[in-house]
């Protein structure tokens, strides 16, 4: 017998344990050569673990233990032959036809099993009245809402979607609700080790940054105006959506050039000044807050960046992100908006200085030209290390974002008004 220790990989630099988040297969189970066996935490980004070779696997580590880099965490009999069974259920994953050919193929034994099969009736019966389809039961899980107040209009009073949004739309009773469902349960989930690292680097900020927030807001009706008027032109030449994230990428890359200590850093008694600006782009994932990064935003153009963008926001969804993807940042912009928050003070994200908080778009009146006139306005939020970023240049910066966002054209100029280019000025 020839068995194969897989030990723990090393995920990145500065990653010394990780945490079996979930095993994929079960002690026991044939696996394929580079089939996800595990999926596992690190303080950074959460991997998947790729099986070396093929064989019978047999698990040495149980999910939620904190296991070293390099340490053994399965075996894999590579001797072992694949089980008779293994390959039929692969090959009838992708087409049905072959499904059919083995069902004749069947012994009569599992023909006597199958003999209820033609009877349509008990089919039926499990979607009996009341019983949601597979849509319907998914808005009704979503909104909490009790079954036996809805009329089902579908196959035997079964429950379409259709039945439940017309029972909403109607106004479904107040005790159709489930409700918190009047328990006094409690549930203890262990915090995962992203989870928990977040949690430590948030109150080291907060604990070592002389932490300061400056406000302003902006009029969004020219980055809106330039976007509702190219932005079907630029999706069909691109290949990409236009959203506000580029721009706003774009000024603040424009900003930090005319105020670096803003997209500096302290490393003990120096200060570290890039001269480059590589823009944390903060987005939510099934596993907790992501922050990839754009790298050489300076040098990108909208449609770059919104691609770049859009790839490190698939890969942070799909759980796909790399410690890589997510180091070496200069400068974060976080979107609070695209959840509703009006304002909010973001916390740095070290070792940067500063983080830039964008936040929803609501229209309020506001005094152009001494007129009062109804504006699509967004605060913006600059959170910053006092230690390093002065007052001035914190403003300065805020003002300057807030200065091309409403000029959209000095981005193209490098944040100078084209007028004054255009003459040489």
């Amino acid at each position: 017998m020839s068995v194969l220790e897989m030990k723990v990989p090393s995920p990145g630099e500065s990653i010394s344990e990780v945490e079996i988040a979930t095993w994929l297969v079960s002690d026991g189970d044939y696996v394929e050569k580079d089939q996800a066996i595990a999926e596992v935490d690190s303080d950074k980004a959460t991997l998947e673990l790729p099986a070396e070779q093929s064989g019978i696997i047999t698990l040495k580590a149980e999910e939620g233990d904190v296991v070293k880099v390099g340490q053994v965490v399965c075996l894999i009999d590579t001797s072992a032959e694949r089980p008779a069974g293994a390959a039929a259920p692969a090959a009838s994953t992708t087409a049905q036809p072959p499904v059919a050919e083995k069902a004749v193929e069947a012994p009569v034994k599992e023909e006597k099993t199958a003999a209820p099969v033609p009877n349509p009736g008990p089919a039926s019966d499990s979607y009996a009245k009341g019983t949601p389809s597979p849509a319907a039961a998914k808005t009704i899980a979503e909104n909490n809402i009790n079954t036996s107040k809805i009329n089902g209009t579908g196959k035997d009073g079964r429950i379409t979607k259709q039945d439940v949004i017309a029972a909403m739309a109607a106004g479904i009773p107040a005790d159709a609700t489930q409700g918190w469902g009047g328990t006094r349960d409690q549930n203890r989930e262990k915090m995962s080790m992203l989870r928990r690292k977040i949690a430590e680097r948030l109150v080291s900020v907060k604990n070592e940054t002389a932490m300061l927030t400056t406000f302003n807001e902006v009029d969004m009706k020219p980055i809106m105006d330039l976007r509702a008027k190219y932005k079907d032109q630029f999706s069909k030449f691109h290949e990409v959506n236009l959203g506000f994230m580029s721009f706003f990428t774009k000024a603040v890359t424009e900003a930090l050039n005319l105020f670096p200590a803003v997209n500096a850093q302290i490393d003990g008694n120096e200060m570290i000044f890039h001269n480059y600006a590589d823009i944390g782009i903060a987005v939510s994932s099934p596993k907790g807050l992501m922050v990839p990064v754009v790298r050489n935003a300076e040098q990108m153009s909208l449609a770059e960046i919104e691609k770049e963008i859009k790839r490190l926001a698939i890969k942070a969804r799909d759980g796909k992100i790399t410690p890589e993807d997510m180091t070496g940042g200069t400068f974060t912009i976080t979107n609070g908006g695209v959840f509703g928050s009006m304002m909010s003070t973001p916390i740095i994200n070290p070792p940067q200085s500063a983080i830039l908080g964008m936040h929803n778009i609501v229209e309020r009146p506001v005094a152009i030209d001494g007129k009062v006139e109804i504006r699509p306005m967004m605060y913006l939020a600059l959170s910053y290390d006092h230690r390093i970023i002065d007052g001035k240049e914190s403003v300065g910066f805020l003002v300057k974002v807030k200065e091309m966002i409403e000029n959209p054209e000095r981005i193209i100029f490098g944040g100078k008004d084209p007028h004054a280019v255009l003459l040489g000025l």
